[in-house]
Parts: structure tokens; C-alpha cells; sequence
């Protein structure tokens, strides 16, 4: 059962959670700076001083005070400095129930890394002052398309239910190049596994555990225009499953090798979209369809040069 924070909703943002272990020594500064040095030290200092540091009946702390196994000390996470977005996300639903969201390309769904503010959920929060907004699922920060939100909590779990159970239907598209094994519709399956670099994935050999139905839609010279039905949904599950079979997605910096590219060079977009989402509404028990307005990038540059093959 979650811990309810003492503090409000800033900006769009709840408060974050840090547990003191058994055995732990020493002051709530002393604490704060070795389990979290992602902040400076003089950085704890000042948030203390500021009593932004609080304990979970909303106590705030002073920087001598003892640390306490099983202590929940409560605080805002805040960036110095974040990577400008310059890409909007778009509404296309909202009710009591949900809110459907067509995501950019390189915007995260939730905050992670150097992105808070600029996430998706953080924005939705602020934007439409839904504190409760939580994803039902999660697309790539590198992936464009939709992203459903449960506004109530007590209805979250029916609707996450449905991606875990596999009994609403994902389409994507995507770019890659032309393979002839490819051409007509498949299934594939395999297993996957965290690879040696724990952000990727990669196939191994056992009993598979992740399924996609690939079909061709166009050929646009040596790439094609690809719709991918993923049954499963493990993590980079339609990246991977693409790389293995000789098709890796277009532009894509993690398969099937780690292409290091600037922050903020937003040229060579993923090309691959999170196209539709179809399901039966476990709350209403009405039938929901909610489709992408979003274009590929390399399909829009074929069909504007008539035909001639886009730009590697």
C-alpha cells in the first residue's frame, strides 16, 4: 500500500519518497547526501533550511536530526536545468474515466532522468489540474502516438488490466528497411532478456515470451512501411523483435547498436508510432477507439517526393 505524501501537488509534481534503511547511522543531511548524490550536499542543506524536507506526518526536518530506520522523509525533486522540448502533445479524449494523449517523439511519458517538468504526465497535471493522473501503460521516450491516463484511482487497476491481461489491441507503424521474409503477414515469437546494459533488451534462446504480428503496408524503395500488432509488452519489445529480424526500426539509437546522438538534435526522430488503441471499456463496458493524427516522418517525405526514396 503506497505511503500518501504530506505534501501537495507543485507544478504538476508530487512529492518523492526515500526510506531509511536498518541500520542506518548518522543525521537526515548526512542521510539525504549518500543515498541521493544526484544532489549536492550543499543542495540538501538549502532545501532543509527551506522545510522542504518533511517527515510522513508533514513534519519538516532539520539537517542534525537523527535518522531512523524505516523513516519515510518526503521532498520535491527539482532539475537545475532541463532539455527544452519544442513539441506539443495533443488531447484527442478526455472524460471521467480517461484522458488519450498523441505524444511527440523525444518527450518521456513520466519524469526520468533530466526531464520533470517537460514529461508528459507533469504537463498533462498542471495542463487539465488532474492530480490523480496516472498512465495505464507507457510508450518510449523516443516513440511518438497515443498514451492512455486513468483519472480516478479506484478505476486504474481495471483498465491496467487490460494491457496486462493482453485484451486490448495496440497498433503500430513503423519504418525499416524492405525485407522480402517481411512482406507478406507473420507472427513472430521470442524471448527476450534484459541485455548487459540495463537500459536494452535483447533475444535469447528458451521458450518464448513476447509475440508481434508484423504486416508490410508499402514499399518505399529500400524501407518499408510497416504495421505491428504487439500481443505482449515487454520493454522495447517492437525495437528489438524488428533489429532480430533484420529490419531495425529507422533512426533508432539503441538497435541493434547504441548510436550516441546530442540531446537535442530532433532530425532523426524513431520511426515508429503508436497508431491506435481499441478495447472494451472495463468501467462504461462501452467500446473505445482512439487513433494517432501523427505522421511518420519518412512516410511523409516518401509520398512528397512522389515516390523517391527518403533520406537515410
Amino acid at each position: 500500500m503506497p505511503v500518501r505524501s504530506p505534501l501537495p501537488l507543485r507544478d504538476g509534481v508530487g512529492a518523492s519518497c526515500v526510506a531509511v534503511p536498518p541500520r542506518t547511522a548518522g543525521s537526515v543531511l548526512d542521510f539525504l547526501a549518500r543515498r541521493l548524490p544526484g544532489v549536492s550536499r550543499e543542495a540538501w542543506e538549502r532545501r532543509i533550511v527551506l522545510g522542504e524536507v518533511v517527515t510522513a506526518d508533514g513534519r519538516p526536518l532539520a539537517a542534525g536530526d537523527a535518522c531512523a530506520a524505516h523513516d519515510r522523509f518526503f521532498y520535491y525533486r527539482m532539475l537545475e536545468e532541463e532539455p527544452a522540448l519544442p513539441f506539443e502533445a495533443e488531447v484527442l479524449f478526455q472524460d471521467d474515466h480517461l484522458v488519450v494523449v498523441d505524444k511527440p517523439h523525444f518527450m518521456p511519458v513520466v519524469p526520468t532522468g533530466p526531464y520533470l517538468q517537460r514529461s508528459l504526465l507533469v504537463q498533462l497535471k498542471r495542463r487539465l489540474g488532474i492530480e490523480a493522473l496516472s498512465p495505464l501503460h507507457r510508450i518510449d521516450r523516443d516513440t511518438a502516438g497515443l498514451v492512455a491516463f486513468g483519472v480516478r484511482p479506484e478505476e486504474r487497476g481495471a483498465y491496467q488490466q487490460l494491457f496486462a491481461l493482453h485484451t486490448i489491441e495496440k497498433t503500430y507503424e513503423a519504418v525499416a528497411p524492405w525485407v522480402t521474409d517481411l512482406a507478406a503477414p507473420r507472427t513472430h515469437r521470442m524471448r527476450m532478456a534484459p541485455a548487459a546494459e540495463f537500459f536494452r533488451e535483447q533475444v535469447v534462446e528458451g521458450t518464448p515470451n513476447t509475440i508481434t504480428r508484423t504486416e508490410m503496408l508499402t514499399r518505399l524503395g529500400p524501407l518499408a512501411h510497416y504495421r505491428l500488432w504487439p500481443t505482449t509488452g515487454r520493454k522495447h519489445q517492437l525495437r528489438v523483435h524488428m533489429a532480430a529480424l533484420g529490419a531495425p526500426l529507422l533512426h533508432d539509437p539503441l538497435y541493434p547498436e547504441i548510436v550516441d546522438a546530442d540531446m537535442g538534435d530532433y532530425a532523426r526522430p524513431l520511426q515508429l508510432l503508436a497508431r491506435s488503441l481499441d478495447f472494451t471499456d472495463p468501467v462504461t463496458g462501452g467500446l473505445r477507439h482512439f487513433q494517432s493524427r501523427r505522421a511518420l516522418a519518412a512516410v511523409e517525405a516518401w509520398e512528397q517526393a512522389g515516390g523517391a526514396a527518403p533520406a537515410p
